[in-house]
């Protein structure tokens, strides 16, 4: 089984996150107990929810025109269009299915989780202007610690569209910490129903015009397994053309990243399922952090008005790179 092993521990700062140029003092971030509300010159953008669900998630995401870019469901049920299919798909999130042996992907309570399952706990938090800086425990079903994390979540806005920067650095605590090849994982989003590329009717989901791209030209179901820089997603909700973005940036591990891109509306960026994505023995995907040392991450989500040719995702792609 081939793993790649990861010597050095990657700096994590403020510098991993790129500038856009928007002040903090639109921004603005208040921490009310279970959840952390993002708002933007006053308009409601997103809530940074990291009590009472098995992982931090992001919900719900306004774009431009407040618009719902995220499914609703499970946080709401019986939404029109919605299909109430993956309740651990929540809006926003980051975790993987096999670390230290343990499922995190996956939840307790989906009626197909099984054994072994862990959830993440946040054991602090503090807001820093414009962004969030959030450490996390990932524990096991017995309630030990196997790994933790550090995320640096920033916020802003460039005329109508909106973006969230996501950094997040991995800690091996203790030992040794083997990060799985599986497809379920990592850095996901779980878009809005009309963005879908295929309906579902059997599951509620009557209506899908969603279009999608990646950087490599790859388009809609083809991009499933594919290794892209960034990938697009857009259609139009309540008679608004918008779309959603996703950078992988130059710096991650196994940079261009793998996309676990469904027509149903997962779109996760995932460096470690080599053997779904390539058909490569299992365990091809396998990253080990040493005990003591970091692995770091960072991606961007854009939501934009108009497809990725009006929004110029490319040219949006190569100014968060720098």
């Amino acid at each position: 089984m081939f793993r790649s092993l990861c010597c050095a521990a990657l700096v994590f700062c403020s510098a991993l996150v790129s500038r856009l140029p928007v002040g903090a003092e639109d921004v603005k971030i208040v921490d009310e107990g279970d959840k952390a509300v993002v708002t933007i010159d006053g308009q409601p953008f997103t809530e940074y929810r990291y009590q009472g669900y098995a992982k931090p998630i992001l919900y719900p995401v306004l774009g431009p025109g407040q618009k719902s870019m995220t499914r609703h469901y499970p946080m709401q049920k019986d939404v029109d269009n919605e299909a109430s299919d993956h309740p651990h798909h929540k809006s926003i999130w980051y975790t993987h299915d096999e670390v230290a042996g343990v499922r995190f992907w996956m939840e307790n309570g989906d009626g197909k989780a099984g054994k072994n399952v862990g959830v993440q706990v946040q054991s602090a938090m503090e807001i820093d202007g414009d962004t969030i800086i959030s450490k996390n425990d990932w524990k096991n079903g017995d309630g030990e610690t196997v790994c933790s994390d550090t995320r640096r979540i920033r916020f802003g806005s460039v005329g109508s569209d909106r973006f969230i920067d996501y950094a997040v650095t991995w800690q091996a605590t203790s030992e040794d910490l083997v990060i799985g090849d599986t497809k379920e994982g990592t850095m996901g989003i779980r878009t809005n129903p009309f963005l879908r590329l295929k309906a579902d009717l059997k599951r509620g989901n009557h209506t899908a015009g969603g279009h999608s791209i990646n950087s490599e030209g790859v388009k809609d179901r083809a991009m499933w397994g594919k290794r892209a820089a960034w990938v697009d997603y857009w259609g139009e909700i309540e008679g608004k053309e918008v779309g959603i973005a996703i950078f992988d940036h130059p710096s991650n591990p196994r940079h261009p990243t793998w996309w676990h891109a469904r027509d149903y509306g997962l779109v996760a960026a995932n460096p470690f399922g080599v053997n779904h994505f390539e058909g490569k023995p299992d365990g091809s995907g396998d990253m080990v952090v040493p005990a003591g040392k970091t692995l770091s991450f960072r991606y961007r989500f854009l939501f934009h008005e108009g497809d990725f040719e009006k929004a110029d995702i490319q040219s949006r792609y190569q100014e968060f790179s720098k």
